[in-house]
């Protein structure tokens, strides 16, 4: 006979209702054959003199069984285990405890182009990265106040159900006003669909644009998540060179005449990685090669906005009059990346079907965080913030460049970038990366996946170092650190 005294554990301190817990663990019995189908099982007032527990509880119990099918009430002989519940065949796991979840029981399939994993960050180690705003100025107190005065509103409530797959209204027509001002863009609302970031935009685009076997073009170094993206869709990536003044766009034409090229992905502003700004008369040549041969070009302006030598470059957007421009954006880059806002700009038909194509991954944005940023531009709060961060991101380039070329100028070299929150790092030949990565690490200092800059294995021995997120003294800690790692790999050799 089970041995129902013994078996069943009861917390009357837990929140969870007891019928609820002993429901649990009789399913649980149930589902271990520790009571077969057909057991009878007792009466309530004995099962409850048997767990010292009222006799309602166990009818309550019993009824939660019965309702949940695992248990049969029979008129005059009792309550027994459902008779039709099939026989669940479980390994053996007597020698250890193993939870069901850890090991699936069906096939899935893995993307072979989604392999990078996440870096666990540890106290006290400093973490390169490429190139990202410094969180502690981004102006949440601001921010802040706009939700509470939207939220004070009464017609918020209109904004907490389903909205449109285009994205909030109002942050449409503030942002499609913003960008024909600031980048000399000429769209309508019918052309703008909010993302949320750029890379949400480069996924939508590239689903829509690229199939198995289609051709699309980016430079011989690139933005690792774009390789991704369109790797994930099975497309074929062709590389060309990029030099002092970006895309080599000769390589492009020479691929067109050769190949169907579906799109060119540019990061035109400060091309991805190497901080390089695409010359006025490649964008000219690039447009003239889209209209000929009728690719799409997926431009990413990811940081439009920061530049320290001269006014920011119009995009290629700007000057296509022929529709082959999908110009991409975000302000997650000029506040903060948890802000999840960004832009996908094209022809009505393509944002339309984006919008469609959205719609089953990611059914809208969060309306509260579109209407607050809305409020932000309007206000001018979002263009304030720019100049504030503009000048100490400038200062922090400065100070960057200046200490890493004093202190290790034996070891690194680099151009001084004209805008963005990054430097193209080129390691001296003596040594690599991967030495670094590993003499840097005893410092606390970690470089991360130097692999994702150098794709094709050219050798090229760069990688992209972000200064805009460290504080002065933060720079001055980090180069220090690379100082003693780098002398101790010197001599080492």
């Amino acid at each position: 006979m089970f041995p129902y005294k013994t078996s069943f554990k009861l917390d009357r301190q837990s929140s969870q209702a007891l019928y609820i817990q002993l429901s649990n663990q009789f399913i649980q019995f149930i589902k271990d054959q520790k009571l077969p189908t057909k057991t009878k099982l007792p009466g309530t007032r004995t099962l409850a003199e048997l767990l010292d527990v009222h006799r309602k509880t166990i009818v309550a119990c019993y009824e939660e069984l019965t309702l949940q099918g695992w248990v049969e009430s029979i008129p005059k002989k009792g309550t027994f285990v459902h008779s039709k519940l099939p026989e669940l065949n479980p390994e053996d796991y007597s020698e250890a405890v193993i939870a069901i979840h850890e090991k699936e029981g069906f096939y899935f399939y893995k993307s072979k182009a989604l392999q990078r994993k996440n870096a666990v960050q540890k106290e006290g180690v400093m973490y390169l990265n490429d190139g990202i705003s410094d969180t502690r100025l981004t102006p949440i107190e601001e921010i802040g106040r706009t939700y509470r005065r939207l939220a004070s509103k009464t017609s918020i409530h209109s904004h907490l159900s389903y909205g449109s797959t285009y994205g909030n209204e109002q942050l449409r027509t503030v942002l499609t006003n913003y960008l024909n001002t600031t980048r000399g863009l000429h769209i309508t609302k019918k052309q703008l669909l909010i993302t949320r970031g750029s890379q949400n935009g480069i996924f939508l685009a590239s689903q829509l644009l690229l199939k198995q076997g289609d051709v699309i073009v980016v430079g011989e170094t690139n933005y690792i998540a774009a390789d991704e993206t369109f790797l994930y869709t099975d497309a074929q990536i062709e590389r060309v060179g990029v030099d002092a003044d970006g895309l080599v766009i000769t390589e492009i034409e020479k691929l067109c005449k050769r190949k169907n090229i579906r799109a060119v992905y540019v990061t035109s502003h400060h091309h991805h990685p190497t901080t390089v700004t695409l010359s006025a008369e490649r964008r000219i040549h690039l447009l003239n090669l889209a209209k000929e041969y009728g690719f799409a070009i997926i431009e990413d302006d990811y940081d439009y906005d920061f530049n320290y030598n001269h006014a920011p470059i119009l995009p290629l957007a700007s000057h296509d009059t022929n529709g082959n421009v999908i110009y991409i954006g975000s302000i997650c880059k000029t506040v903060a990346p948890v802000f999840r806002i960004g832009y996908l700009i094209a022809s009505p038909s393509f944002i339309e079907e984006a919008a469609k194509l959205r719609r089953i991954v990611d059914r809208q944005g969060d309306a509260l965080l579109e209407l607050a940023f809305a409020d932000f531009i309007n206000t001018g709060a979002l263009d304030s913030h720019i100049r504030k961060v503009l000048k100490v991101y400038k200062a922090r380039r400065d100070l960057f460049c200046n200490f890493l070329q004093e202190e290790l100028d034996d070891f690194f070299s680099f151009e001084v970038p004209k805008g963005g929150m990054a430097v193209w790092l080129h390691l001296k030949k003596s040594y690599s990366w991967k030495e670094v990565a590993v003499v840097a690490r005893k410092q606390s200092v970690e470089i991360g996946d130097f692999t994702r800059y150098d794709s094709m294995q050219t050798g090229h021995n760069c990688i992209r170092v972000g200064f805009a997120s460290y504080t002065e003294e933060e720079i001055y800690e980090l180069v220090k650190r690379l100082k003693r790692a780098m002398w101790e790999l010197k001599n080492k050799n």
